[in-house]
C-alpha cells in the first residue's frame, strides 16, 4: 500500500536523523540534502539504502543525483510505491 507524503516525509526524516544526527523536525520538503542539511555523498547513499528497505522501493544510483531536496525524494518514493 502506498504511503502518504506525510508518512514518507516522517520516515525519511527518521532515517536522516539516525544517519546524520540532523533533527527530524528540520527535515522538510523544501530543504536541500547537501546545502541545507549538510549531508555528504556517503551519508546520502546510506540514507538511500535505508529508504529503499523502509519503503520497499528501488532508487537507482542514476536517479539519486536528481534528488536534491527532501521533497524530491518524497515524491520519488511515493511514485515508486504506486
Amino acid at each position: 500500500m502506498a504511503q502518504s507524503e506525510q508518512e514518507i516525509l516522517e520516515g525519511l526524516a527518521e532515517i536522516v536523523n539516525e544517519e546524520t544526527g540532523v533533527d527530524a523536525k528540520d527535515v522538510q520538503p523544501e530543504k536541500s540534502f547537501t546545502e541545507d542539511l549538510d549531508i555528504d555523498s556517503l551519508s546520502m547513499m546510506t540514507i538511500v539504502v535505508n529508504a529503499e528497505e523502509k519503503f520497499g522501493v528501488r532508487i537507482p544510483d542514476d536517479d539519486v543525483k536528481n534528488l536534491s531536496t527532501v521533497g524530491d525524494a518524497v515524491k520519488y518514493i511515493q511514485n515508486a510505491q504506486g
